[in-house]
């Protein structure tokens, strides 16, 4: 299947079935059985068959990835005897929580495989990574869902639901989140961030009305205000987020989250990001396993 996965990733590369065929010496005809013996093999489909364009499936955008991964290290066996450790940058975007929580533990990941891999590391909001990696200056971003369509330049991939809850200080007296979001001043999650844009909409489903102290997007820093006793303030729980110092309330019946993701380019991956891709996806299941179990 080797000549098959090669086929494909022309394919992916060239748009077309008859140019990826005319790159490689294939007829369209070729190329199209190739594809068809690949598909049968895997079982399932890797393209949309509508149009004179080759459209990738969900799994055959999946599939990229893996499909260079397999020829890589079939040209390391050829290469010689001695495993060789993927090695390049990843210039990845990611908002706070995510630099706290999920990218220690994914390089922790990448070091026990044995790789090469360096982060160079871009902060920002969830809006303004979405606009580098849309611009191409960043690889890919892991960010909060965007509450609006992406172009079909960009893909995204779910890596974790992260649940809202209240914070308190420990003096606080109230045992409900109600009654607390209402007796004491609140401490808005930025509105104009995505994540903000779900309290603000929680708020004004349940008609209540809060007496804002102040409003940011750092939750690192909200948390310190509740720590400070000048308020509450309802944020998502985060393995990045360090609530040992305030009192959490849980919203029961009325949970909602957020979705935690990447966003990269619809592009073919490069050995390289397809192993990050790897080691980040087993972190977020370690970690949002364990922050399940605590919660």
């Amino acid at each position: 299947m080797l000549r098959e996965l090669k086929t494909f990733l022309e394919v992916t590369r060239c748009g077309t079935f008859a140019a990826a065929g005319d790159r490689i010496g294939l007829t369209q005809s070729a190329v199209s059985a190739q594809m068809q013996r690949l598909e049968e093999a895997l079982g399932y489909p890797l393209f949309e068959r509508a149009g004179r364009s080759a459209q990738l499936t969900a799994e055959g955008r999946a599939a990229i990835g893996r499909a260079e991964q397999i020829l890589d290290l079939f040209g390391g066996m050829c290469e010689g005897t001695e495993s060789r450790p993927i090695r390049g940058e990843v210039r990845l975007g990611a908002v706070s929580t995510a630099q706290a929580g999920l990218l220690p533990v994914t390089m922790s990941h990448l070091r026990r495989a044995g790789s090469e891999i360096s982060l160079r590391i871009i902060p920002g909001s969830s809006l303004q990574l979405l606009a580098l990696v849309d611009s191409g200056e960043i690889d890919a971003a892991i960010l909060v869902e965007p509450p609006f369509a992406l172009p079909r330049e960009l893909n995204w991939s779910p890596l974790a639901n992260e649940r809202y809850a209240l914070i308190a200080p420990h003096d606080a007296h109230e045992s409900d989140w109600r009654a607390l979001i209402t007796a004491h001043r609140f401490i808005r999650y930025d509105r104009s961030a995505f994540g903000g844009r779900l309290v603000e909409r929680f708020l004004r489903r349940h008609r209540l009305h809060v007496n804002d102290c102040a409003e940011m997007d750092e939750l690192t820093g909200i948390v310190k205000m509740v720590e400070e006793g000048l308020g509450v303030a309802l944020l998502p729980i985060s393995p990045g987020l360090d609530v040992s110092q305030v009192r959490v309330f849980e919203l029961k019946g009325d949970v909602f989250y957020r979705r935690i993701g990447v966003i990269e380019r619809s592009e073919p991956r490069s050995a390289v990001f397809s192993l990050f891709s790897r080691a980040l996806g087993e972190a977020a299941h370690e970690l949002y396993i364990a922050t399940s179990s605590l919660g």
